[in-house]
């Protein structure tokens, strides 16, 4: 079934957009905030929508002069709404041309303005204006670029998602038309899902309607009689020339159920309604089409000819090349649209070049980048190997001077060790000489041997006096020997620390025996405990082992 959702006023004509969407929306109660504050705001506005379903020259004089006031007042939001609201108006009048053109029009200056919502209005009515002349391509088009700026506002919170209801209905009833149920279906229940998210937007029977008939396609008849009847009586009171569909759409679902004497009632009812309020042309053509085809079946030659005349003499008048207001359309100026994919196309040109400049330009970029990423890496490379270089010869520096200052300090420590054990032999070759001096006088009568021994014991002094003197000469030039025998070794006696700081001078057996004043075995006997406790076997050398402390 091809049924389209149109509006007639004052001779023939068509509004296949007012009466559909902007009625829709009042029984909705979506909140058109937007355009209500328009009106409330422009009188020209007010006093145009007052008069266009009155007086059509009057509404189209106040919309006109109300878009050259918005537009020497540079109020492009408002120019661009009042130039959409006169397109309709064309529209519904059965000037295409005019409508078409104020559309472009209107298009061209809202993107101009950047006004998204009223891109998508002006959308929406080329897809309506393409839709009635059977151009569903770009109908579908249309429509689908309409829905997308809608969607684009609801994801981005700037408009409620209400407003999408416009472009599913309008989506379905084009589908529907076009006998695509399915996909009208589809858009129905996308409407479905808005309204029952909002329950406070109340019941609308223009969706009540477009649903009862899908849904008697589908075969549940009863239903959409239901829906259908509901809706009569919604529309009795509060939109009778809507009653022009209502009882199209009840006598396409009387067709469908085989009742035809039913079927050619409820289309009478139509054709009746809509001379009486002067509107919805396109059902009155397509009642006189249902009518003719109905009365031929039923063999009543008369009435299916009478029917069939009216409808083709009611088609040439709504889409015939003759009719100057079709001319248009059919020769296809579409200026605007030229017009505007000249200015795309001036755009893209503009991009290319754009791009070819950035392109350009990010070559050159990424070049120096490289340069630059690689310059850095060269110079790091070279610093850091400075670097290297650097602390390695530092490091070898540091590595002489530690070597030159501990040979330095071993050789002090060799110098000062040598001169101890000098002053330790000297101790020793005095006590032996004492000694012998001793051993002479005591074989001489006639000296008094008392008074000398007394002379040298107070030149001699003792063993104990000795090894204090070695031993405080030893400490000061070897500051740790004896500090890490002890940690090494801690049960380590005075005696064996004496034993070990003679074996680091390398004193023999028999020196260690004068200095110490002990014998030579008691030494050996020393040697061997200290052996002993060092852990030593027979085949380590004592003096080596010494030496590393």
């Amino acid at each position: 079934m091809k049924i389209k959702l149109l509006t007639i006023f004052n001779k023939p004509t068509c509004n296949f957009r007012f009466t559909v969407i902007f009625s829709f929306l009042l029984i909705l109660n979506l909140n058109n905030t937007f355009g209500q504050t328009l009106k409330q705001q422009d009188s020209l506005l007010t006093k145009a929508t007052e008069h266009q379903f009155k007086n059509r020259d009057s509404a189209i004089y106040y919309f006109k002069n109300g878009y050259a006031r918005r537009i020497q007042e540079k109020d492009s939001i408002r120019a661009v709404r009042l130039l959409i609201e006169l397109s309709a108006l064309y529209a519904h009048n059965v000037d295409y041309e005019k409508s078409y053109n104020g559309y472009w029009k209107a298009l061209i200056l809202a993107e101009k303005s950047k006004n998204l919502n009223a891109q998508s209005d002006a959308y929406l009515g080329l897809g309506w204006l393409y839709s009635f002349f059977k151009r569903n391509d770009a109908a579908v088009k249309y429509f689908n670029k309409s829905l997308r700026i809608k969607k684009g506002l609801v994801s981005t919170k700037k408009l409620h998602e209400n407003f999408l209801c416009e472009v599913y209905f309008s989506m379905a009833c084009h589908y529907r038309e076009n006998n695509k149920f399915t996909k009208a279906n589809k858009y129905l229940d996308s409407l479905r899902i808005i309204k029952e998210a909002n329950p406070n937007s109340g019941k609308s029977y223009y969706y009540e309607s477009e649903s009862a008939y899908l849904a008697s396609i589908n075969g549940f008849h009863d239903s959409a009689l239901k829906k259908l009847n509901n809706s009569k009586v919604y529309f009795e009171t509060h939109d009778p020339s809507y009653l022009v569909i209502i009882y199209s759409l009840l006598g396409e679902v009387y067709k469908n159920m085989q009742r035809l004497q039913e079927s050619q009632t409820y289309f009478k009812k139509a054709l009746e309604t809509s001379y009486k309020y002067n509107s919805h042309v396109n059902y009155r053509l397509k009642a006189y089409q249902s009518l003719y085809k109905l009365n031929k079946e039923n063999n009543h030659k008369d009435e299916a000819l009478h029917y069939l005349l009216r409808y083709t003499n009611l088609k040439s008048e709504i889409y015939g090349i003759d009719n100057k207001h079709n001319q248009f359309l059919f020769e296809i100026k579409d200026k605007y649209r030229l017009e505007k994919e000249q200015q795309q196309d001036l755009i893209d040109q503009q991009k290319i070049k754009k791009l070819e400049q950035e392109e350009k330009i990010w070559f050159w970029q990424l070049s120096l980048l490289f340069v630059v990423i690689l310059a850095l890496l060269i110079f790091g490379f070279l610093f850091i190997k400075y670097l290297r270089n650097k602390h390695k010869n530092e490091k070898t520096h540091l590595l002489e001077k530690q070597k030159t200052e501990i040979k330095r300090q071993n050789d002090i420590i060799e110098i000062k060790n040598k001169e101890l054990t000098e002053s330790a032999l000297r101790l020793i070759e005095k006590d032996e000489f004492i000694s012998n001096i001793k051993t002479k006088l005591d074989s001489k009568d006639h000296i008094d041997i008392n008074v000398l021994k007394r002379l040298i014991r107070s030149f001699q002094g003792n063993t104990i006096n000795n090894w204090l003197e070695f031993e405080a000469r030893f400490t000061s030039i070897n500051k740790s020997f004896y500090e890490c025998l002890k940690a090494a070794y801690p049960n380590l006696k005075k005696s064996d620390l004496r034993i070990c700081a003679l074996v680091k001078l390398h004193f023999s057996s028999k020196d260690m025996s004068k200095l110490l004043g002990i014998s030579i075995d008691s030494v050996h006997t020393l040697r061997h405990k200290l052996r002993k406790k060092l852990g030593l076997s027979r085949k380590d050398n004592l003096d080596e082992f010494i030496s590393k402390f």
